[in-house]
């Protein structure tokens, strides 16, 4: 049983948080050199699946894969998209084709060139039905997927729209007009990779070899991962300390407690219980700014009760009996901010005019009544869980959400915990979970669109909800196709409007950047995705 007596007490007017956490660290103690070569330790998590950018689609492995990668383009802090490995990108009249051309002198940290194929086989590999890879969908706009897509296609069939024309120029041929593609292309899904790969991609997987800022020299699983500095890197964001120290905690309480001991340079989460005295912790250094990431509860249709009419009813009624604001006030101690949309308001795209935005306030007397519809459909029986994983901090507004749902709404209600982030998000894509679960988004790139298209088109990578809405699909092309940045986020916020109706994941705040530093940090930068900005690191 949830402990009400405890929530209750927790989300009452007095509350005062103590600041307490484990005292065991999660790994050894940290290098205290400093300078251009010293090693900074950061928190970070296993990887879900083995360290293949195709494959990859989580916090943990998207971290080590992005220091150890360059792509096309990178992203400075704000998020604007700068060439990395591009010399130039050139779209055609209408923006159906790119040609790419690639700076010379770029190599692998096995020696081999960086060539027009690192990149095109890559996407070939990604959009290849028979290789299995969690990032198919991104390359659905390019011409020849479809074909890709069917089944007994052999293993190292190319995508037709992708034409090399040299070692450094090639072009990309699309199914439909995309002006805001050079924008994606440095998320990780389109990172390049040597032709060792293809060799043995289990074996890559392990140790991967890369182009970026940095090069993997050990991962242990379930402890963490080392990085050192690339000094062949030709990039924009050369390193400026001597590598990144991954260290995978099973707590954040674990995680703060190494910080405060000096034993961890940075974490760029604090644990919910020290949320209300973190900023005045003379040990640490605090940094913080707006963020970009989202969290939500995401309720799949195949779910018993939430699907069809019922399912819409019984996930308008959740959202209205949760109150965001004072769950943000007494536990996040101010750092969130209660979502209006899915996408951030640091995001291009980003508005707080949506008309459907009110199913995101508190009115739990309107969320009883739609509960009281759904039950006229099908009489609701068993309890209400929300899944999370116990290596985070999310237990406590979980256990505060379902005590406002069991007294808004009349049902038994009962967190549901995962051992690990990598246990929930494999459970998660698997479409295995049992329960509604928590779950969040952070961006690949600085947009709208990928806030919307991979999580909720009917055949997006990462639509784990069950959810099809042909009118959603039609809009959701319309934006991509669209000429100008205005009328893409015209049609996107269009398509936000219907997923506020049907809330295949029901929003709920953004997150700020709330890091904390040893005293031996002397600079700490964050992206625009809430990732510490490795390379810029200094002690």
């Amino acid at each position: 049983m949830v402990r009400w007596k405890k929530i209750a007490a927790i989300l009452a007017p007095v509350l005062l948080l103590s600041a307490c956490g484990s005292t065991q660290s999660a790994s050894s103690a940290n290098d205290s050199s400093a300078g251009p070569n010293a090693v900074i330790s950061v928190n970070g998590t296993e990887p879900q699946v083995s360290l293949v950018p195709m494959n990859t689609g989580e916090v943990g492995g998207d971290r080590i894969l992005s220091a150890i990668l360059a792509g096309l383009v990178a992203y400075d802090p704000s998020g604007k998209p700068v060439n990395e490995v591009a010399e130039s990108i050139t779209p055609n009249s209408d923006a159906t084709q790119f040609t790419v051309k690639i700076k010379d002198g770029w190599k692998f940290t096995d020696g081999t060139p960086v060539t027009s194929e690192s990149f095109t086989k890559a996407w070939s590999y990604a959009a290849n039905v028979t290789n299995a890879q969690l990032n198919s969908s991104y390359f659905s706009i390019v011409k020849g997927y479809d074909e890709l897509q069917k089944e007994g296609t052999p293993s190292d069939a190319q995508l037709s729209g992708l034409v090399v024309k040299d070692d450094h120029t090639f072009q990309i041929n699309l199914n439909a007009p995309d002006s805001a593609l050079p924008s994606q292309l440095g998320s990780v899904s389109f990172l390049p990779v040597p032709e060792a790969f293809y060799k043995d991609p289990k074996a890559y997987g392990e140790k991967p070899i890369g182009n970026g800022a940095y090069k993997l020299v050990s991962w242990k699983h379930g402890q963490g991962a080392k990085v050192i500095r690339n000094d062949d890197y030709k990039g924009n964001f050369p390193a400026k300390n001597g590598g990144i120290d991954f260290r995978f905690y099973t707590t954040l309480d674990s995680a703060y407690a190494d910080v405060q001991a000096g034993n961890l340079d940075l974490l760029d989460q604090i644990p919910a219980t020290s949320y209300s005295s973190y900023q005045k912790n003379k040990n640490v250094k605090v940094f913080t700014a707006a963020g970009s990431q989202t969290q939500g509860i995401s309720i799949p249709e195949r779910l018993k009760h939430f699907s069809g009419e019922e399912g819409i009813l019984r996930r308008q009624a959740i959202s209205l009996s949760i109150d965001r604001d004072l769950i943000i006030k007494k536990l996040f101690y101010g750092t969130r901010v209660k979502a209006v949309d899915y996408s951030a308001p640091s995001i291009t795209g980003y508005t707080d005019n949506l008309k459907n935005k009110t199913i995101l306030e508190y009115n739990p007397q309107k969320g009883k009544e739609l509960w009281k519809k759904a039950d006229a459909i099908s009489p609701w029986d068993g309890t209400l869980s929300i899944a999370y994983n116990a290596d985070s901090s999310d237990k406590q507004w979980i256990e505060a959400v379902l005590h406002q749902l069991q007294d808004n709404l009349g049902v038994d209600a009962q967190p549901q915990s995962y051992p690990t982030k990598k246990e929930l998000r494999t459970a998660a894509v698997d479409k295995t979970l049992p329960t509604p679960y928590q779950s969040g988004w952070a961006p690949d790139y600085p947009n709208i669109e990928n806030y919307l298209t991979l999580r909720f088109s009917s055949d997006g990578g990462y639509n784990e909800y069950d959810y099809h809405n042909d009118n959603v699909d039609k809009i959701l092309a319309e934006g991509s196709a669209a000429p100008t940045t205005d009328d893409a986020n015209a049609k996107y916020q269009e398509a936000e409007e219907i997923l506020l109706n049907d809330l295949p994941q029901i929003p709920l705040w953004y997150q700020n950047i709330t890091a904390v530093g040893s005293k031996d940090i002397k600079k700490a930068a964050f992206t625009y995705n809430n990732y510490p900005m490795y390379a810029d690191l200094e002690k």
